[in-house]
Order: C-alpha cells, then structure tokens, then sequence
C-alpha cells in the first residue's frame, strides 16, 4: 500500500480499538454487574460482523483466525461462525480482567466467571467430540502444483514456454503418482482471449492425456476489462466448468478487473466439487453460498502476498470448510499448498516456490458434507450481537439512577 494509506489504516485501527475499550469501560463501571463480561465480546462480534458485510477486503484481520491452529476449538465455527470463535476469544479477557479489577465485589460476579469458564470448557468439549467423528467416503488422490513465477501480457514466448513445460510435467509426474484431482494455482499467466483460448485447449488436452480433473487459474485481459478465472476439465478433456472470481484483491481492484457472481459446483466421482479463487474464501457467505450447494470438496486456487500472508489466508480458507462441512483443496503461489479436511485438520502442506516450482500428492477421504447450523442459519449469532451492541452503546449513554440508600443510611 502507498504510506499514506498504510498510515490511514493503522489510524482507523487504533480508533476503533479505543472505541471497543472506552465503550467497554464506560458499561462496566457506570453498571458494575455480572452481565458486563459480555460487553467487550458482544462489541467485537458487532465490529467484526459489519465489517465482514460492508469492506471489500470484509474481516480478513479478524481475531477470531488467530485460533485457527487450535482444532477443539475452532469446531464451534460449524455452529456460529467465526462470529462464535471471536466471541469466545474476547470473553476469556473480558472475565479475566473483571476479576482482576473488581474480583468478588462485583455484583453476582460468580456468574460472570463461571459462564466464562462454562462456555469455553463446553466449546472445547464440543470440538473434541466433533473431532472423533469418522471419517466414511471415498479415498480420493488429489496432487497440487505451482509455479511463483508470474506470465504477464509482455512475457516472451520462450518465458512461457518454459513454464508452460514444467506444468506439464509436474501433471504428468502427480499423474503417475495416482492423482485424481490436480488443482493449479491462481492467474497462472495473464493472457489476451485468442491465446486463452489456446491454453483452454492446450489443458484440455493435458487431462486427457493423464486422465485427470485438472483445475487451473487463468487471467484474461481483452483491452478494456480483466476477468480472473478457473477452469475445471474432465478426464475426457471436456470443459466441465468455468469460474469467474467475485471478490477482488486490492491490486485487482486497482488493475479494474471485474468480478462474477455466478457459482461453479461439478459432479466428480460422485461428488459434488466448487471452485472459488483465492479472496473468494475470505467470505463467510460465500463459503456458505457452496455448503447450501452440498459441496463436499472446493478446489481454490489462489496467489498469496510474496509468503507475508501465506499461514492465515490458508488457515482463513480452512476454517471454511469447517463452517460449512466440506474438505479444501488449495493451491497458491507465493503461498501453501494445503489440503484439509471438513474438520480442519491439515492432510498435506508445502510451501510454493519459484521456477522449477512445488508439488504434492496426497490421499484423502472425500464424504457426504457434514451438515452444519452454520450452513443452514448463516451468520445469526453475528448479526445478533450487532443488535446486542447497540443495546450496549444506548446503555453507555443512559443516566443509571442512584441507589436508595436504606433507613440507617439517612441522615439523621
């Protein structure tokens, strides 16, 4: 970002985390009962939920993907979100620092504590059992490739050629490892739409020849507009869909590429697979958007920030599959290879590389979707604490009328 912006943004944080905390310190001194540990979390799942619906980047910072390691955990995301994470990650401090500020003098404060404490061991206890659920499906080989280095408009033809040779190859060798599925990262190369169309051809031919679903990113520019898109092709060469990317990065957004709106779900094996593009998965509705579709598996390919970015937009698109109970097949340059499950565990992970590229191979187990209350009530939990809030911040304002004093307590 340009400096002015970078200091903008850090300026806009700072505001807003002193609104969290004065407004939190306004409702827990003017009030001083149990029910103020919920303030603190109640105004970050409000910030956060208006957020996630108004910004075009939506809350990609959130605080809720800092837990996204922590499997238990991360489990109550199939009930509610990762409205539900945040909320359990801001109330542990919010008990925590009533009891060190105002200990057992807090009105029923034995009620704040304990419902801390009994929502996070419960949450815990959920993920476990979650976690023991087997696994039943078919065992399905999927192999990853990518490539970091960029083909832009002006690329030479040997360039491209090049690196058109080494993908080649790299099906060829997932190919005779077993793989089923092989999913290519995002905008593989930048092209005019007669050269796109030579490459459609070109990849349609690849899968034939190794007989595989191969998924792979392109970009294509006609002069006016840029469009990012993923192409699936069949074992039989066919194109069995297309995927237009909805939600853009900021370089995009500068560069005016425009955006789709329609959704891609393919029949492999019996399953159906989505496709979505790197940022796609950022959004919550939209990963929902493919669980109300019964995804059972989406194939992202994506193209990370130079490594900066690589842990937690992997981890973003993992939670994902949670929320909505489906297994991610993610593919980046300058970024992870990452293979999960619909439970978040991750099956296989390399880091991309430059030219002569990474690849993976790796089996898992491809089940019905999980069906979760995520996927059948979206984000409720969030926009209930949007309203809760504003409660709160009436609260913050109003006059709390002083105690009667009792009869030995008038002056005589």
């Amino acid at each position: 970002m340009p400096l002015p912006t970078v200091i903008a943004v850090i300026a806009a944080q700072s505001l807003l985390w002193v609104f969290l905390i004065v407004t939190t310190r306004r409702v827990v001194v003017r009030y001083r009962a149990w029910w103020t540990v919920f303030v603190y979390p109640v105004l970050c799942v409000a910030v956060d939920t208006l957020m996630a619906a108004l910004l075009p980047d939506g809350n990609w910072a959130s605080l809720a993907y800092s837990q996204a390691d922590i499997l238990p955990i991360l489990q109550i995301t199939s009930l509610l979100g990762t409205a539900g994470l945040l909320f359990l990650v801001t109330l542990v401090p919010s008990a925590l620092a009533l009891a060190i500020a105002y200990g057992r003098t807090l009105r029923r404060g034995w009620i704040a504590y304990g419902l801390a404490a009994l929502l996070l061991a419960g949450s815990i206890v959920y993920g476990l059992v979650r976690l023991q659920s087997p696994a039943n499906g078919m065992e399905t080989t999927f192999g990853l490739a990518s490539i970091d280095d960029a083909i832009g408009l002006k690329a030479s033809p040997a360039y491209t050629s090049n690196i058109l040779q080494v993908y080649d190859e790299q099906v060829a060798s997932l190919a005779a490892q077993g793989a089923q599925v092989i999913v290519l990262p995002e905008k593989v190369a930048l092209l005019a739409p007669p050269k796109a169309l030579q490459w459609q051809q070109h990849f349609s031919a690849l899968a034939l020849q190794n007989h595989v679903w191969l998924e792979i990113g392109v970009g294509i520019f006609d002069g006016k507009s840029r469009e990012n898109w993923a192409w699936l092709f069949t074992p039989e060469g066919t194109l069995a869909s297309s995927y237009q990317k909805h939600h853009l990065a900021p370089p995009e957004r500068r560069d005016r590429f425009s955006s789709g709106t329609d959704y891609s779900v393919s029949t492999v094996a019996g399953h159906s697979y989505g496709l979505a593009i790197c940022k796609d998965m950022h959004f919550a509705a939209l990963g929902r958007a493919y669980g109300e579709r019964h995804a059972a598996v989406m194939l992202v390919p994506a193209w990370d920030f130079d490594y900066l970015d690589a842990w937690i937009e992997a981890r973003t698109t993992v939670i994902r599959g949670i929320e909505n109970g489906y297994a991610v097949v993610r593919s980046s340059r300058e970024g992870f290879l990452t293979i999960s499950d619909a439970h978040g565990r991750i099956l296989a992970e390399r880091p991309s590389s430059p030219m002569p590229g990474s690849s993976l191979v790796a089996r898992a187990i491809v089940e019905d979707p999980l069906p979760t209350l995520y996927t059948r009530t979206g984000n409720f939990f969030g926009w209930l604490c949007v309203v809760a809030a504003a409660i709160f911040l009436l609260l913050s304002r109003a006059s709390v009328p002083a105690e009667r004093p009792t009869p030995d307590e008038h002056p005589k």
